[in-house]
């Protein structure tokens, strides 16, 4: 498909039909995801396809266990309407026949070497450089998505499920140096996708001269 037509056509889908996600499309879209621009020349990525629907089915009970953890049962202005969107939203993989953990390892960079002369930790210059480990991050994600649209598949992006990180990465396996980001829930819509409206150019571009 033509690259501009692949990002008209790109959108968030939440809803799948439950024809599996063959190994070599996840693999596919996971190859164009590492071909992203990354910090330093260095890619901190790694992603893990989940297929399994006992574990699909845990992860998500973890998501919706920590929302209720976190959500007060006692605040009128949570009401259970409320309760229910956020859950819901966060665990939307559920409904797909795949799910895309994506991880993280820590990076050095350059100006790390010289840290230890100074009082600036990694966290630090990481914050004033406006974290350009998780930008790199999106980058992926960004060409993640946009490889299962040209793929014939639908995708959303997910980080309400980022809640239950801890509960999720034991439960996925993940160990150190990696962390877990976010999640990509992988599959054929099973309705017509129609790409939201954006804003007009007009809106979001501008030139100083």
């Amino acid at each position: 498909m033509e690259f501009s037509k692949v990002v008209e056509q790109r959108t968030s889908v939440r809803s799948f039909t439950s024809e599996p996600v063959p190994e070599d499309i996840l693999r596919e879209m996971v190859r164009i995801a590492g071909m992203a621009p990354c910090i330093g020349g260095i890619e901190v990525w790694k992603f893990v396809a989940i297929t399994n629907r006992d574990l699909i089915e845990k992860m998500a009970h973890a998501v919706k266990a920590k929302y209720d953890e976190i959500l007060p049962k006692n605040d009128e202005r949570i009401t259970e309407s409320v309760r229910s969107s956020v859950e819901m939203f966060s665990s939307i993989f559920t409904k797909a026949p795949a799910v895309i953990a994506v991880l993280a390892e820590p990076y050095t960079a350059i100006i790390d070497k010289v840290l230890s002369q100074t009082s600036h930790s990694h966290s630090d210059i990481n914050k004033l450089r406006n974290y350009p480990d998780i930008q790199t991050m999106g980058a992926a994600i960004g060409n993640l998505l946009l490889a299962a649209t040209d793929l014939g598949y639908g995708a959303c992006w997910q980080t309400g499920a980022m809640v239950a990180k801890e509960e999720l990465s034991k439960l996925i396996g993940i160990k150190e140096p990696f962390s877990l980001i976010a999640f990509v829930a992988v599959g054929k819509p099973d309705s017509e996708v129609m790409p939201r409206m954006k804003k007009p150019v007009e809106e979001i571009f501008s030139v100083i001269q």
